[in-house]
């Protein structure tokens, strides 16, 4: 039984409201600041509330960018950032399951030595095989290109340890019924296995969709042509060496049209994404 004290009530509430003004307080002054023209923001003398130059600022990030630095237009680097972290989060799921559903469901000499090996390799982030990634992806010749970006980041141990696990509690009856009724390996995994992992799956695309839109370094050694051009990449670019090249009100407004895709995402699979981190049948 939960007891009603008030005064708990009221301390958890105060602790959320103080969490939730410091995680928003950064959002909201990004946004105050890309509405206001650039030399106040140079000088450290943004208000706190919005300015006069919200059309401005949106309109030329999203059709120009910033030509002093990179020139490339946002809705074009923002269409690059979707189509890149939705092939990675499609890409990683795709491959994880399969993989899960190959080492549980099948019975093969070696299989959890390839299991073990797949898993292994969450100590081999791209950041450490950096170097010899690079050069089979431009010796094949996908620099500049959405297969050289999504590719060498599709593999993903933690999706199939995920999966694995989900897929032992799976009871054997199934797996029997499923023999019984003449099903094959595919149609099982089609009809039984997917719908009942959907949870899973939309915990996991959440996660790695945000994983996908937040790469840095490996677009950043991959893309030279602006039309590749990610937005995480695109803000960097965007900043001059000094604040005088720097055009702040267009830089602001990109940082938060590049904050839109993941709150959409987060937002359309909440009830999904809730239920698939912690349903009791997990």
């Amino acid at each position: 039984m939960v007891e009603n004290r008030p005064i708990g009530r009221l301390l958890a509430h105060f602790i959320l409201i103080i969490g939730v003004i410091v995680v928003a307080f950064p959002v909201y002054y990004t946004f105050v600041a890309s509405t206001q023209a650039t030399q106040p923001i140079s000088v450290g003398q943004i208000s706190l509330l919005p300015g006069d130059q919200l059309l401005n600022n949106y309109a030329q990030a999203l059709s120009h960018g910033v030509a002093k630095t990179s020139g490339t237009p946002v809705g074009g680097m923002l269409l690059n950032s979707f189509i890149v972290a939705l092939l990675i989060a499609v890409g990683k799921i795709a491959i994880s399951l399969l993989s899960a559903y190959a080492v549980v469901f099948f019975s093969f000499r070696l299989r959890m030595v390839f299991f073990w090996m797949i898993f292994i390799t969450l100590m081999l982030p791209v950041e450490v095989r950096i170097l010899p990634t690079y050069k089979v992806v431009a010796e094949l010749g996908m620099l500049d290109s959405f297969a050289g970006l999504t590719i060498p980041l599709i593999a993903s141990a933690t999706a199939t340890l995920l999966f694995r696990q989900f897929f032992l509690t799976l009871p054997d009856e199934l797996v029997e019924a499923a023999k019984i009724d003449g099903a094959g390996p595919l149609r099982f995994l089609r009809d039984m296995v997917i719908p009942l992992s959907r949870t899973n799956i939309a915990a996991l695309f959440v996660i790695l969709f945000i994983y996908g839109w937040n790469q840095y370094l490996w677009p950043l050694l991959i893309t030279n042509s602006g039309d590749m051009e990610t937005v995480i990449i695109g803000i960097k670019r965007m900043m001059g060496g000094a604040d005088a090249d720097t055009d702040w009100g267009a830089v602001m407004a990109t940082t938060m049209l590049a904050m839109l895709p993941p709150v959409a995402v987060v937002m359309l699979m909440q009830r999904w994404f809730v239920k698939g981190l912690v349903d009791a049948e997990k």
